[in-house]
């Protein structure tokens, strides 16, 4: 028996703007920061004692995951970084208010492009300056691979090939392993992990900084929690064995 550990990154600065945030590299708010800590805190409370970490390559998950290893005491394990744990890709809509964006294309729209499970928001243009491949963080990816809008399908796409590679063979070597990434990658791994059709996923949502401790016989989910109860959301329900 394993355990994984998925945690959605603390309150960012633009969750507190109420902007559309996708791949922009924002920081942590100092609520972000303090639910880190007590996302370690919590781990530690539940006997979690991780041995491999994993995390995007945006600040706001990457500084999630040292904080709570910090409160854990457990800096010292390895943390794989990588862009296919990044947020979903907002495309145009990247830096939006959410609000205003709702006013101006119509709620419907919006609600589309935020819930729908196949629709992504319209597509940047290769010229944008919102672009990955103007960041030297991607310069090793082809351009072709780097997205100009996702929806959770297509993030889903993005990742699978990751936890597939990477994460999957981690677990399966009896590492307890946490990762610290975002909303819909998170959403993503939890619709391949817990086998839920499109509606079922849909109706999850990942609070921020708060543990979702899964216990693992192989790849297969056995049990699941939220560590802070009074955060938690609904859960995914465990598959039957097969």
């Amino acid at each position: 028996m394993t355990r994984l550990v998925l945690l959605r990154h603390g309150q960012s600065e633009w969750n507190l703007e109420n902007r559309f945030t996708g791949w922009v590299d924002v920081n942590l708010t100092a609520e972000g920061e303090a639910q880190a800590r007590q996302s370690g805190q919590l781990m530690k409370d539940a006997g979690f004692a991780p041995t491999y970490a994993f995390a995007s390559y945006l600040k706001r998950a990457i500084r999630t995951c040292w904080l709570s290893l910090e409160e854990l005491d457990r800096v010292w394990i390895p943390v794989e970084k990588h862009w296919r744990l990044n947020e979903r890709h907002y495309g145009l809509l990247t830096g939006l208010n959410k609000s205003e964006t709702a006013q101006q294309h119509g709620e419907d729209m919006v609600h589309i492009w935020r819930r729908s499970y196949d629709t992504p928001p319209p597509a940047l243009p290769l010229d944008d300056e919102r672009h990955a491949r103007f960041d030297p963080r991607y310069s090793h990816v082809d351009v072709k691979d780097l997205p100009l809008s996702e929806s959770l399908k297509t993030t889903l796409e993005r990742v699978a090939p990751y936890w597939e590679n990477a994460i999957a063979p981690k677990i399966l070597a009896g590492e307890d392993v946490i990762i610290a990434a975002h909303g819909n990658s998170l959403r993503a791994l939890v619709k391949m992990l817990f086998q839920l059709d499109q509606n079922q996923i849909m109706e999850i949502e990942a609070p921020t900084g708060n543990p979702l401790l899964i216990e693992m016989e192989g790849l297969r989910p056995v049990d699941v929690r939220y560590l802070d109860e009074d955060r938690a959301t609904g859960l995914p329900p465990i598959p039957a064995a097969v």
